[in-house]
């Protein structure tokens, strides 16, 4: 062929799988073919539409000219040439045969197999009236009827040529309803369930528009559908008491988007004219979305690849796996999320179906993409029959091949040129304006002209890994193996076969140019029903006892799965990644309960409920948002000496040397928080942060100041610094509030024998908190909150710390009036000069002839906190000294660096 340039080249460098070895590299039609110059390596064998991306990189310092092919089975590996001439010839080779203008280009047309397949009769493999009557259609119920209004694809082009609809619609409604669903695509069924006669029926979106436009005759066609159960003959007559009818109308998108259609002249039913139905939407997002989430997935793999490549000094796919996956990376894409929309909308259609024994219609869009995944998926629990091999093969032709899935546009066939990169040299006699232009030439090629892509998105994909999901939770309920899946998803993309190269049957009826896919093209399904495909695709844990209806056993579930939406994992050997690679560590009891999902844990700080014990001798920090377990003292170890020394010397003083809330150890070296972070009565501790626990941080001290914290994991030394720092927060906070508290109940003095009742100083919260609260005791001790509990504090100040704003700068109530009065008093007074915060000051009266209020002034504390003015009210104001302003302040009393 002309677009093969060169077709052997000799002495080739492969890395692949974390290793290198030469061989030659041979280009012919449809494969790239690498054979190794060990015989007993087997042949590497790319067809060219399994190809994703390949990037020239510029000239080794070794002088080789290096390719790197990304396929679409997640494979990464790497071809190095020792002449540039060599790797320009097969960079363009493989550019000009992958990139196709034609579906009849593809190497489906072109495959033979070799030997012949044993087993034929695979595009006949699918038959509606075969399988309708297998479901009942026909026998077990009259209420649904074969119509052959689409026989000529002309009623709906995407529809398949027979439709199974209710018995008392005509075609002639049929045809008035059809102009209400977007492309035509009507409520038409795809399943009737073996044990009741509930039904799965699948349409498109209704052209509901701005108007609010209805249709009597989908009204009629939709109330047929939910209605059909009673014309089954063997139904019993008479009401079934405990019965409900909880008929559906799933719109498998979000909210907001359902609604938005209406803006371009189609949304979602108004269900005020759809009688005894309810409507839910399932929040799963569109195929860009997906797209998208499956890209973020890719380059996560492919950087741990370059950073596996950048530490060894290899190229990409010769380095051994020596860095670990960013599992946080690939959560943050949002690949299980979606994944667990789709298993969660599934349970609900078999709930619905199977113990509701009602009716489901399922609609999306334009009824092609997320339909068929929910439909597919919720056929493949109701019923044993689509979990056997042949089932699930009929599976697929049924509600993706023939009801219309998009493979072409959908799997990107015809590839692009945009695939393919040539990186610009960094060296040589090039000037940087010209690296710099050809990067943004490069640039440019990447994001232009990619209209055609837009339409490409992992539908089938999702759907393969979902049913992955299904086999690993029900590992002995599937006839195949993950094998066959993994199969199944590289021949979507290889193009070797002709079952998935159309967007509808109907072109594949047709075909393009009058050359007919069933004649010219290979089935899929013969190669996967050969002898030697069926002995290595087969489950060897399946039994099909365990799907029997009448067993009456007491684990029998009448061959019925419900899907667990929570715990769903990476399809690790898709990826071809090891289990702990891409999912981390599995824990029990990580399923948490919400609306979000909550993968598997990969690290003991990425899962905030999971209960791991922490070794004792490991000082754990706080967190915030958890309150301990006081109330169990075997939490604790009583014995701090027994513990462990497996930290360092340096980390153990990096540990101490942040700060902690004051606590009070009991007599069983139990740590009980101060009064200050934990108080009995008094207004409700406020959380620092929205979301927070509402209940106070505490640490927990021993006898050797060994941190212990309860059911959480190891924290980083920044995690604690954020921790500790809104823990101290929150105590200032706190602080702020009890002592107003405090202040506001202390009694009136009254007499000539109030000398005794005086107070020397601002008592710290723990003295507050001792014996009765009403009564204050007379002490003359100094305390510094500061000095006392700050381990920053190695520097002392020169001057006492002042507090700009003399309001409490935590709370949202301002001081009332007579803070100025006070402000006014102490200015008058001129004896308001610094104080030394190391020594006890005796108090001072009010000179101004105030005799209804006391001034109490202690020391400056550290911690900021200013001199407390008592007025007659009894209320509680601040003081503010008359010093020139200072824009040192701290007002959390942590000191400056």
């Amino acid at each position: 062929m002309d677009s093969i340039r060169v077709t052997k080249v000799e002495k080739v460098l492969c890395g692949k799988s974390g290793g290198a070895h030469y061989g030659s590299l041979h280009l012919t039609a449809h494969h790239l073919i690498f054979r190794y110059e060990e015989s007993e390596k087997e042949e590497l064998w790319v067809p060219y539409p399994l190809i994703s991306l390949v990037l020239k990189l510029p000239q080794t310092l070794h002088g080789q000219s290096p390719l790197t092919f990304h396929t679409r089975m997640f494979e990464t590996f790497s071809l190095s040439f020792e002449k540039e001439r060599d790797a320009i010839d097969v960079f363009e080779s493989v550019k000009e045969l992958t990139v196709c203008t034609s579906v009849n280009q593809l190497y489906a047309f072109f495959y033979t197999p070799n030997p012949p397949f044993n087993t034929t009769g695979g595009w006949s493999l699918y038959s509606p009236r075969e399988e309708f009557g297998r479901m009942g259609v026909g026998t077990r119920t009259k209420a649904w009827r074969f119509t052959d209004i689409n026989k000529d694809y002309a009623f709906s082009p995407t529809y398949p040529s027979r439709l199974v609809v209710p018995s008392r619609i005509s075609d002639s409604v049929l045809r008035y309803a059809s102009k209400y669903r977007s492309k035509c695509r009507i409520p038409a069924l795809t399943y009737l369930h073996w044990a009741n006669f509930g039904s799965i029926t699948r349409s498109s979106q209704p052209m509901v528009g701005i108007k609010q436009n209805r249709s009597l005759q989908d009204e009629k066609l939709v109330e047929a559908v939910f209605q059909s159960h009673h014309f089954s003959e063997l139904r019993p007559s008479g009401p079934v008491y405990g019965a409900t009818s909880t008929n559906l109308i799933v719109d498998a998108r979000p909210t907001a988007n359902a609604v938005a259609n209406t803006a371009k002249g189609a949304g979602t039913e108004n269900m005020d004219n759809y009688k005894d139905a309810k409507k839910v939407y399932l929040g799963i997002d569109h195929i860009h979305t997906m797209r998208e989430a499956l890209v973020k997935v890719v380059d996560v793999l492919r950087e741990a690849d370059n950073v596996a490549a950048s530490v060894t000094g290899s190229l990409p796919g010769e380095a051994q796996q020596l860095v670990v996956v960013d599992r946080q990376a690939l959560r943050r894409s949002g690949w299980l999320r979606h994944i667990s929309n789709i298993m969660e909308g599934a349970a609900l259609i078999v709930r619905n179906i199977h113990i509701n024994s009602s009716h489901v219609l399922v609609h999306c869009s334009d009824g092609w993409d997320r339909t068929s995944q929910l439909s597919a998926l919720a056929q493949l629990c109701l019923d044993p029959h689509y979990r056997t091999i042949r089932g699930f093969q009929i599976l697929v032709e049924k509600d993706w091949v023939s009801f219309g899935h998009k493979f072409l546009d959908r799997c990107g066939h015809l590839s692009s040129d945009k695939f393919f990169t040539s990186l610009p040299e960094t060296g040589g006699t090039s000037s940087g304006a010209d690296a710099a232009q050809a990067f943004l030439v490069s640039v440019q090629n990447r994001f232009t002209s990619q209209s055609h892509l837009k339409e490409t998105s992992p539908c089938f994909h999702q759907f393969l890994e979902c049913v992955r999901q299904l086999q690993r939770q029900y590992p002995s309920r599937f006839e195949f193996n993950e094998r066959f899946l993994r199969q199944l998803l590289y021949h979507l993309y290889s193009c070797q076969f002709g079952n998935f190269l159309y967007n509808c049957e109907r072109e594949r009826r047709a075909g393009e140019d009058g050359v007919t896919p069933s004649e010219r093209t290979a089935c899929i399904w013969d190669f996967f029903n050969s002898t030697s495909e069926l002995e290595r695709n087969k489950n060897n844990a399946y039994d099909p006892s365990l799907d029997d209806p009448s067993s009456r056993d007491s684990a029998a579930d009448m061959g019925v799965l419900y899907p667990n939406a929570k715990d769903i994992r990476f399809w690790h050997e898709l990826y071809g990644r090891t289990e702990e690679e891409m999912n981390g560590r599995i824990v029990v009891s990580q399923a948490k309960e919400g609306p979000e999902f909550t993968p598997p844990n990969d690290s003991l700080e990425d899962d905030p409920v999971s209960s791991i014990s922490a070794p004792a001798g490991i000082p754990l920090p706080p967190s915030p948002a958890r309150t301990p377990n006081l109330s169990n003292p075997s939490v604790v170890p009583s014995n701090a000496g027994n513990t462990s020394e497996a930290m360092t010397a340096g980390l153990r003083g990096l540990w101490s040397s942040l700060p902690d809330i004051p606590q009070r150890t009991t007599a069983d070296n139990i740590a009980v928080p101060s009064p200050t972070s934990l108080r009995p009565s008094g207004p409700p501790f406020r959380p620092s942060s929205p979301g927070s626990n509402p209940s106070p941080p505490a640490r927990s001290w021993t006898s050797n100041s060994v941190d212990t914290f309860y059911n959480t994991g190891v924290r980083s030394v920044w995690g604690k610094l954020s921790s500790n720092a809104t823990a101290a927060f929150s105590a200032m906070q706190d602080a702020y509030d009890g002592v107003a508290k405090d202040f506001k109940a202390l009694p009136r003095p009254s007499g000539d024998n109030e000398d005794t009742q005086k107070i020397s100083e601002l008592q710290p919260r723990e003295r507050l908190g001792d014996g009765d609260r009403s009564a204050y005791r007379t002490t003359s001790q100094s305390h510094s909150v500061g000095s006392s509990y700050n381990p920053w504090d190695n520097v002392k100040p020169q001057k006492a710390i002042h507090v700009l704003p003399s309001d409490n700068p935590w709370s949202t109530t301002r001081s009332r009036s007579p803070r100025q009065v006070s402000l006014s008093q102490d200015l008058s007074d001129g004896k308001s000069l610094p104080h030394d915060p190391t020594v006890a000051h005796l108090p001072r009266r009010v000179e101004s002839g105030d005799s209804s209020g006391i001034r109490i002034s202690g020391q400056n504390h550290d911690v900021g906190v200013p001199y407390l003015t008592v007025v007659s009210n009894e209320s509680l104001v601040l003081e503010q000294e008359d010093q020139p302003p200072s824009t040192n302040i701290d007002p959390l009393g942590v000191g400056f660096l």
